[in-house]
């Protein structure tokens, strides 16, 4: 299959105060055309720092690519320039930015940050440009986009202002759409309108989106494939329904048993014990070892290979090793099930 975007072996450092911060460690990826996948993992496990890399954001310095191929279309981002870049960026990869509240410009009107990408990369007159805009403010749900085009952010709520951002984001008709924790400071009911209307979107554009997440419920929502991050690298992969009901990482575990239970016996929530490692001194072993409650001296000392566990899933653990001891996954996984 002919991938709209693959990631081979990337590493991403940081150098800070003294340290080098390994917070993206030799990751594979790939997005088809057209589909969803969603990058989860907790905050720290380097989901934002990749899709930072993908857009060409990170700072040097203190950030640098050390290693690794990002093909876009068959060409290596990596070796872009950021004048090569900004072509790139907004035309053929747009992001949504996580916090809608600082994604905007405060002094500048709605309708014109809108235009600035079609005038730019499309160039589209200032009367066609707003013409435009105002169709995608009634794309993506703004009601009275004749009159709303011409106002402030201040004048907007925050889910019409998530609504703006994605507007922003879809104006030139990107093959791939990043969306960094898109919902993640909106209330529940405006969560499930953005959701919504991202799907809806997709359906109508055609467009692949890479969700970077630490919501579990917003990937069952939207994704049809998930890379489970952890420690600076992808612990395990597969389809939506592989990782929510065949899971076999211990983490992919841990975060699944941290979801809320919509008929739990208790309303104790779990979590997972521990911090994430300091990637200033990456482990030598499992990123997760030290707070897998199954982890053996193998764990800590090696890292695991990836095992094959269909054509679309795989996971980096030693226990699907066939030496290791037989480990059943913990009942609290279940979906939306009893606890």
């Amino acid at each position: 299959m002919d991938h709209l975007m693959k990631i081979t072996d990337l590493n991403v450092v940081f150098h800070i105060f003294g340290a080098d911060v390994h917070a993206v460690r030799g990751i594979d990826l790939e997005l088809n055309k057209g589909e969803t996948l969603a990058i989860v993992g907790e905050s720290g496990s380097g989901k934002s720092v990749t899709s930072k890399s993908i857009m060409g954001l990170i700072p040097n310095p203190p950030g640098e690519i050390t290693s690794g191929e990002i093909l876009f279309e068959g060409k290596d981002l990596v070796q872009y320039s950021q004048k090569q870049m900004q072509k790139i960026r907004g035309k053929d990869i747009s992001m949504i930015f996580q916090d809608p509240m600082t994604a905007l410009n405060p002094t500048m009107k709605i309708g014109k940050q809108i235009m600035e990408g079609l005038i730019k990369h499309q160039g589209l007159s200032k009367h066609d440009a707003k013409e435009r805009a105002i169709e995608l403010l009634q794309l993506v749900g703004i009601p009275n986009p004749e009159k709303r085009v011409d106002e402030y952010p201040h004048q907007f709520s925050g889910g019409m202002r998530q609504r703006v951002v994605i507007a922003i984001a879809l104006a030139c008709n990107p093959k791939i759409l990043i969306a960094d924790e898109p919902t993640t400071a909106l209330d529940v009911t405006i969560q499930a309108q953005i959701l919504d209307l991202m799907r809806d979107l997709q359906e109508k554009t055609g467009t692949a989106i890479i969700l970077i997440t630490h919501d579990l419920g917003v990937v069952a929502n939207l994704a049809k494939r998930v890379a489970v991050m952890y420690g600076g690298k992808i612990v395990e992969t597969g389809t939506l329904d592989e990782i929510f009901y065949n899971p076999k990482h211990p983490y992919t575990w841990g975060l699944l048993s941290s979801m809320p239970k919509l008929h739990a016996k208790t309303d104790k929530l779990l979590a997972i014990p521990g911090t994430p490692p300091d990637l200033s001194h990456p482990p030598k072993g499992c990123p997760f070892a030290a707070r897998c409650p199954y982890a053996m001296k193998v764990c800590i000392d090696h890292m695991p290979e990836y095992t094959e566990l269909s054509k679309t899933q795989k996971a980096a653990c030693w226990l699907l090793d066939e030496r290791a001891p037989k480990v059943d996954p913990p009942s609290t996984i279940g979906v939306g099930g009893e606890a």
